[in-house]
């Protein structure tokens, strides 16, 4: 018996109902793991594999916080980014009165003015197909007057990422991970990890069942490697990376300096926004339940994935599932998450 005993019922009621086919869970603190558990399988098809904590997911958003915020973070400590510097600065296609004053800060805050998600796969792919249609778009609202959470503002982040550090988004975190010895996590998985990785949605732009091929259309059209999307891990590798983290708020520099990372972490003054620089801070109605304390941080994934982290009570929470298989329709995780983050917090006390 385990004090998650409610938890995992949860998660198995989950599995059986059909929630998703496959899920892996990992508690821990900043010194150690609680709990780590896999569960279903990973499809509905008959025989499917037997989801195991070496199971590899498609990371989603997770991607946001996880590689491009990291990387980010890193730059402007190394002073070859600026938190204040002009995206026109750095994409020469952002410009005009309306945006001239936008920065790197406010991509990552999500205030930047651009809309939440357009369909840019259908008529183009690359880099310089993207970075023009999203730099020319009309901007949806004036910037900082409100929060709209946009893949498009990751995207375009991504490829400052890029400019800044001298490298391909996925060299750059490649080097992250080796430097922290996170494990199995990183853009376009090897053929090798095909058969354990769990399949996504049976996708009818491409035509085929997505498995190891990052689910997100746009993502696919720049070739698998994005800043808003891409990521493929293990639990426990997200689980390291929570961990290293967590250290690092009570001032350790593993991940960068703890002075960076509370400026990354400190919610923006935009009206109405929960957001930080790149992570998402708890409200009671977020994905992490009504238990964690309000210095909580955390970001969720579209495929059914999030990252909870509570500096305040020291504990970490990730969640990985692929609840859009077979279909993206399926959004019975937005019962399962917070109900789940509640009944483990409930676990240890809080």
């Amino acid at each position: 018996m385990t004090p998650f005993n409610a938890a995992r019922l949860l998660l198995e009621q989950a599995v059986a109902v059909r929630a998703f086919p496959a899920a892996a869970v990992e508690v821990g603190r900043h010194d150690r793991v609680l709990w780590r558990e896999a569960f279903g399988r990973l499809s509905h098809e008959p025989g499917a594999a037997v989801t195991t904590e070496e199971t590899l997911f498609d990371l989603a958003s997770l991607t946001k916080v996880v590689a491009t915020t990291t990387l980010a973070m890193g730059l402007v400590e190394a002073k070859r980014l600026g938190i204040d510097d002009r995206v026109g600065s750095w994409l020469p296609e952002w410009r005009g009165p309306d945006r001239d004053r936008v920065t790197v800060g406010d991509l990552l805050a999500h205030t930047s003015g651009l809309t939440a998600h357009l369909p840019f796969y259908r008529d183009g792919a690359g880099r310089a197909e993207f970075q023009r249609a999203i730099c020319t778009m009309p901007l949806e609202y004036v910037p900082r007057t409100q929060a709209v959470y946009s893949d498009l503002g990751f995207i375009l982040l991504g490829f400052i990422v890029e400019d800044a550090g001298g490298e391909r988004l996925d060299e750059q975190f490649a080097t992250v991970v080796a430097r922290l010895d996170l494990g199995d996590i990183t853009f376009r998985p090897s053929r090798d990890w095909r058969a354990r990785t769990a399949p996504t949605e049976v996708d009818p732009w491409r035509g085929r069942l997505l498995v190891a091929e990052v689910h997100d259309e746009n993502a696919w059209a720049l070739g698998g490697v994005a800043g808003h999307t891409g990521l493929f891990g293990t639990v426990a590798s997200v689980g390291r990376f929570a961990q290293i983290l967590l250290r690092t708020t009570m001032g350790g520099n593993e991940l960068v300096q703890s002075q960076t990372l509370e400026t990354f972490l400190r919610p923006t003054d935009v009206p109405g926004s929960s957001r930080a620089l790149g992570w998402d801070t708890m409200l009671p109605t977020s994905s992490c339940g009504r238990r964690m304390s309000a210095a909580a941080i955390g970001h969720t994934g579209f495929t059914g994935t999030s990252l909870w982290i509570d500096k305040d009570r020291d504990i970490y929470v990730v969640l990985l599932t692929n609840r859009v298989h077979p279909s993206r329709h399926n959004e019975a995780i937005m019962q399962v998450r917070p109900a789940l983050h509640d009944a483990i917090m409930a676990a240890q006390g809080h």
